[in-house]
């Protein structure tokens, strides 16, 4: 059998790399790396609360609009911002590409696509219980072989007697 010259292994980014330009470029997005880069481009705290959605060159070729998606309540405070994110922006194109920053707080690329893009604020760390609680909790439970169990049960128990100032509920 005569040994197979054939293609080899290629990246998947390699074969899908014409495509995602083809479609950036139909968006306004002439610079793939304004999309892919987004955090490192305006920074982590901007990122999470915009993102880019298209980006149109007006007729008489000043410069292009900027439009970026964002939540009600963060709409202000990137429009305090527009002249920071529009000099980063150019910065990733090499010249002033970026004349304008128009700022929308509706889905315009479809309620399920814009809906889900912006993170969500990480979850409150709970206090520690007082050390006289915590030994009440884990000397109700300490009859309790699983220890999943009794963990959880000594969470719930220290819950209870926070929120009943630390007397069991039958006591006075």
């Amino acid at each position: 059998m005569a040994p197979r010259h054939g293609k080899k292994f290629t990246l998947t980014s390699t074969l899908v790399a014409a495509q995602i330009r083809a479609v950036g470029e139909q968006r306004g997005f002439a610079a793939a790396r304004l999309l892919t880069h987004w955090p490192e481009t305006v920074g982590t705290a901007l990122a999470a609360t915009c993102r880019p959605v298209k980006i149109t060159y007006g007729r008489a070729g000043v410069g292009a609009t900027l439009v970026l998606l964002t939540t009600g309540a963060q709409a202000p405070m990137l429009e305090m911002q527009r002249d920071e994110i529009r000099q980063k922006v150019n910065a990733v194109y090499g010249y002033n590409a970026i004349a304008r920053i128009q700022i929308t707080q509706t889905a315009a690329v479809g309620f399920a696509e814009g809906q889900a893009q912006f993170s969500p604020a990480p979850p409150a760390k709970a206090a520690a219980n007082p050390p006289e609680i915590q030994q009440k909790a884990e000397s109700i439970t300490h009859s309790v072989q699983d220890t999943g169990l009794r963990l959880a049960l000594e969470a719930l128990a220290a819950n209870v007697l926070v929120k009943s100032n630390g007397k069991p509920k039958g006591a006075q």
